[in-house]
């Protein structure tokens, strides 16, 4: 899957945080509303004008996001 056919990075949107190109809609947004329980479906259908595959990218690009050499422990 080409990631960047999905997603945009630009500062001037959203802070600049990683969108599904052509929205407002952040990588974040789709990973805590799948992390709360929501399906793909109920994203799709909350968002209608993003794609199945814009999804999966999102998903791509969070799990390349964490292939970095440090992982940093989580706060409790």
């Amino acid at each position: 899957m080409d990631i960047q056919q999905y997603i945009a990075i630009d500062p001037d949107i959203m802070m600049g945080k990683p969108v599904i190109k052509g929205t407002r809609i952040t990588v974040e947004l789709i990973l805590e509303k799948l992390s709360a329980g929501e399906t793909i479906e109920d994203i799709l259908i909350a968002y209608p004008h993003i794609t199945r595959e814009a999804v999966f990218a999102a998903l791509a690009f969070a799990a390349q996001s964490l292939r970095a050499d440090t992982i940093y422990p989580i706060a409790h």
